[in-house]
């Protein structure tokens, strides 16, 4: 897959150039798929998945929702017809470890290694479920293993929300904390910020504020 690892979504210049380029062709032309399950396993109330879809609607020329915890009932055939048609899958923010849990159990994190030319554009968790750990910090859902460890699509883990001023947790000694914990290579990013990776090369794309952690000796 060709990803765009974002904090807060497509909100910025730079970030809407990325993806146009991930893309290879204008969004006007681009189907989406809305994937809202993360938000349920916050503790933010289901207000939250509809302002990731309204939000999300860049101008595509079509958008579809797929609420994972719907696909175990769902023919496969059918749910992955409507992934395969997708350009660009755009999966909110909320509980990583909980999306973690149903990116599995509904078959779509098999999947995702069959659709190298889909862009997947992850929103705050929705970018933390492909590391390696999100880190206690971010591990509110217990999954059955009992730790923080996500996907490992990539081999580097994301603070996101660096800086946010509704979010005074979420400083740079925080970040430095939390790297420290997860001892493996990392970032921490803002809402202006997204880590593009296309063929294993990664880009920061960014007009705010984002470091990276060099892994512990």
């Amino acid at each position: 897959m060709r990803l765009l690892l974002t904090s807060a979504g497509v909100n910025n210049p730079a970030i809407h150039g990325a993806l146009v380029g991930l893309l290879g062709k204008p969004i006007a032309e681009s189907n989406a798929l809305c994937i809202p399950t993360a938000g349920y396993g916050s503790s933010y109330g289901p207000a939250g998945p509809w302002r990731f879809i309204r939000g999300a609607d860049l101008g595509w020329k079509s958008v579809g929702v797929l609420e994972l915890t719907a696909l175990p009932s769902i023919d496969r055939e059918r749910w992955v017809q409507w992934v395969r048609e997708a350009d660009v899958l755009l999966v909110n923010g909320g509980d990583a470890l909980y999306l973690c849990h149903w990116m599995r159990e509904s078959g779509l994190a098999g999947l995702l290694p069959e659709l190298p030319e889909t862009v997947y554009v992850g929103f705050s968790a929705g970018s933390m479920v492909l590391t390696p750990r999100v880190g206690r910090q971010f591990a509110d859902w217990k999954s059955s293993a009992g730790d923080d460890r996500t996907l490992g699509t990539v081999d580097f883990s994301i603070f996101p929300h660096l800086g946010h001023p509704d979010l005074p947790e979420h400083t740079m000694a925080a970040a430095e904390r939390w790297a420290a914990e997860i001892a493996g290579p990392a970032y921490a990013i803002d809402d202006d910020t997204a880590i593009k990776v296309t063929d294993g090369t990664l880009e920061v794309v960014s007009e705010g504020r984002w470091r990276r952690f060099a892994p512990a000796r």
